[in-house]
């Protein structure tokens, strides 16, 4: 009988089909089961299985917040001295530890006059390198001044932000890039618990346990907002760096110092109402320091938030960081 092309033409297909291997499922030769503890990870009983996932992270002791967007790089009506009630600023002075005559500028909120009964939480806010105590309340102008009693008057009559104390000390003699370690305080450290806390809740209705303290500081001082936050966390449960980080030589220093901070990174973690905050700029000469850092604390497990912004190591800067932060300090939750 003879064959059409169209027959011969499927025949030939078939057989190229099965001397190439395009054959169905069921035709194709079964898989061997893997030994066990050889199971591909995503497989149900192997790496990364059901059966051998690490446990989930717990939530935070508060909310997490939903952190604010920064505020444009050219924006300045955030830090303007616009017609909302007004706080004030005031200088005090105290003698140190060393015996040692000392300044620090205090902001007081909006009513702190007015209603004697209110006590308040208190940010300690440190300078950078080269300024003092007046930085932080100096006019924003440009590269100069923190403007933060404007920005928090502006947040607090907005109902952004807590009404809260701000105690800004100087810091320039005491601040250290060398990372500290619990039980070895430096300078700045012994200067806060023996002197500037105490003043501040001696002189001031500030509130007086963890909860209500809050440590945070740009370049330098983000130095001592680790070297003094970290090892005391019963002494400050939210902790803000803006724009700074240890250099390279001081990084592995680092690291090993909080190695029992490190090592129960959860226990560590409950200790923060909110998450650590770091921040730096795309062209900050910080923020190579401030990532190296970042990586320790993320591969110790510690929960953080990371704020990566357009400009560099300057005042336009600070003061966005201080505005999106002030709004999620001292949260309302019974977690301690």
């Amino acid at each position: 009988m003879r064959r059409s092309g169209s027959s011969l033409c499927c025949l030939e297909f078939c057989l190229l089909v099965f001397a190439f291997g395009l054959i169905p499922s069921f035709a194709q030769t079964p898989q061997a089961t893997p030994p066990p503890g050889q199971t591909p990870p995503g497989v149900p009983g192997g790496r990364g299985g059901p059966g051998h996932m690490p446990p989930a992270p717990k939530a935070g002791v508060c909310p997490l917040p939903i952190l604010p967007a920064l505020p444009a790089y050219t924006d300045t009506s955030f830090y303007a001295e616009v017609n909302v009630p007004h706080g004030r600023v005031e200088e005090a002075s105290y003698r140190n530890f060393a015996g040692e005559h000392k300044r620090m500028h205090v902001y007081l909120p909006p009513g702190y006059d007015a209603t004697t009964s209110a006590t308040y939480p208190v940010l300690y806010l440190n300078h950078g390198g080269g300024d003092d105590d007046t930085a932080w309340t100096r006019p924003g102008v440009a590269r100069h001044g923190g403007a933060a009693n404007f920005i928090l008057d502006n947040l607090i009559a907005a109902g952004k932000a807590k009404p809260m104390i701000v105690a800004m000390p100087n810091t320039h003699a005491c601040a250290s890039a060398t990372p500290s370690a619990p039980g070895k305080d430096d300078a700045c450290t012994k200067e806060y618990l023996k002197d500037i806390i105490p003043y501040v809740e001696s002189h001031y209705r500030a509130k007086s346990d963890r909860e209500d303290r809050a440590l945070a500081g740009l370049s330098m001082g983000g130095f001592v907002t680790l070297n003094t936050g970290l090892p005391h966390l019963d002494t400050f449960s939210e902790l803000f760096v803006y724009s700074s980080g240890y250099f390279p030589d001081q990084q592995k220093a680092f690291e090993d110092n909080f190695q029992d901070l490190f090592k129960n990174s959860q226990a560590t973690n409950d200790l923060f109402r909110v998450p650590l905050y770091m921040s730096a700029g795309e062209t900050d000469i910080a923020l190579k320091n401030a990532q190296a850092v970042m990586a320790i604390l993320n591969r110790n497990g510690i929960r953080n938030f990371w704020v990566f912004s357009s400009g560099g190591h300057e005042w336009n800067n600070w003061r966005r960081d201080l505005y999106q932060t002030a709004q999620i300090m001292f949260p309302d939750c019974r977690g301690k």
